[in-house]
């Protein structure tokens, strides 16, 4: 089996702790607004009786689902035997564990008291898909901690595989957990679907593909390593099958949900008249998510472009985010529908759409994971073996 060399990045330039200072304050503001939105009560963010789940949901669900995706190359390296993929795995696994910490860092802040997270670790009910979710996220550290151990120690390396192949099969029940929060509510009209399980698992695929990638690139360019033009063409194919995949998830969702007559009021909501987030999707989630990346990675000209690439990438994101947006805070601020069938009155916002703006203490909490996310990446890389020195083509094996 061919080897290959790993190295720590030097990590003593002006620029390397300049971003560490950067993602390090960015942290604390984050933390900073969590206080305050605590300290002064949840009346000063966006949400309410009606949209409980906000804008730090969104940057912490979608932080949560991009980590199970970025470990998507270490598992086609170990799982199904790629070799080209090998030398990425272990930042592949490492991107994954800090993915994943940035997102439950902005959950703990947003329950407006964090200490009840001891509660949720030691008194368990098995019927609710969130004490199911404490162990899988518990779970995905210890077992990705321990399959980096596995890359890392030549003495343990035989056992790689298979623990890449647990690493796998546990990293799809997580996000099947997750997409399952939202399936299981029956009581939202746009979540209940079992669909939202696997859909779920191509978006993890396609979002944390992306961020892979940003950060390889990053990683590459600003220590001088050479990455080859090999690698980057495979990713770059391997990220337009998930976006197109997303896409086809998409469309039947809503098909499904079109041909269910108890849907079509949340389904006329979200695709014509639900303002915002009729917007979102469109322009959001279905064009600067899908469509104008799936033209960049293919058309001819522009596709071997790393800078298209990188682009390409940043709109996946924003696509994804806008997605999550759509999903999660539109399906709260559509109706409830508690009684179908029948007419409701009452004077407690019955029938009434819920509004939501998001306020900026929101957003910098979770901005503050994503940098939580970032600063974690950025310190392993300095202190531990997770890149090979190169990249270059005449070092990935492009037929293997």
């Amino acid at each position: 089996m061919k080897k290959f060399e790993y190295s720590q990045i030097n990590g003593k330039s002006l620029a390397y702790f300049g971003l560490l200072a950067g993602l390090g304050l960015i942290a604390v503001i984050g933390v900073l607004a969590s206080w305050y939105m605590e300290h002064n009560g949840h009346y000063v963010t966006g949400m309410n009786n009606q949209v409980i789940w906000g804008t730090p949901h969104i940057f912490a669900v979608f932080l949560i689902v991009a980590a199970s995706g970025a470990l998507n190359v270490a598992s086609i390296a170990s799982v199904f035997s790629k070799k080209m993929y090998e030398p990425m795995a272990r930042l592949s696994a490492l991107l994954a564990i800090a993915l994943l910490a940035g997102g439950l860092v902005i959950l703990l802040l947003d329950l407006g008291r964090p200490d009840r997270l001891i509660v949720a670790m030691t008194y368990y009910n098995f019927k609710s898909i969130f004490a199911w979710n404490i162990i899988l996220y518990t779970g995905f550290f210890a077992i990705v901690g321990t399959y980096i151990w596995m890359m890392m120690d030549h003495n343990m390396y035989k056992y790689k595989k298979t623990v890449g192949l647990a690493a796998f099969i546990w990293r799809l029940t997580l996000t099947t957990g997750t997409g399952s929060i939202f399936g299981f509510l029956v009581a939202r009209s746009a979540y209940d679907a079992a669909l939202l399980a696997p859909m779920f698992i191509i978006m993890s695929f396609s979002f944390g593909l992306a961020i892979f990638i940003l950060v390889l690139m990053a990683a590459y360019n600003w220590t001088g390593r050479e990455l080859g033009d090999v690698v980057i063409a495979r990713l770059r194919k391997l990220l337009g099958v998930f976006v197109a995949a997303v896409l086809y998830f998409v469309i039947v969702y809503h098909l499904t949900n079109l041909y269910i007559t108890q849907r079509h009021g949340v389904e006329e909501f979200i695709l014509s008249s639900g303002g915002i987030y009729t917007q979102l999707f469109w322009i959001g989630q279905v064009l600067i998510g899908g469509l104008i990346p799936l033209v960049l990675i293919y058309a001819p000209g522009v596709s071997q472009c790393r800078k298209t690439l990188a682009f390409v990438c940043t709109l996946v994101i924003l696509g994804g985010l806008a997605q999550l947006y759509v999903l999660i805070i539109g399906g709260q601020a559509f109706p409830l529908d508690i009684f179908p069938g029948y007419e409701v009155s009452s004077s407690f916002y019955d029938g009434v759409i819920a509004s939501y703006s998001p306020s900026l203490p929101e957003v910098l909490l979770g901005l503050g994971g994503i940098a939580v996310a970032l600063l974690l990446v950025t310190f392993a890389l300095k202190v531990l073996r997770f890149l090979p020195p190169s990249l270059a083509d005449s070092v990935a094996d492009p037929h293997a």
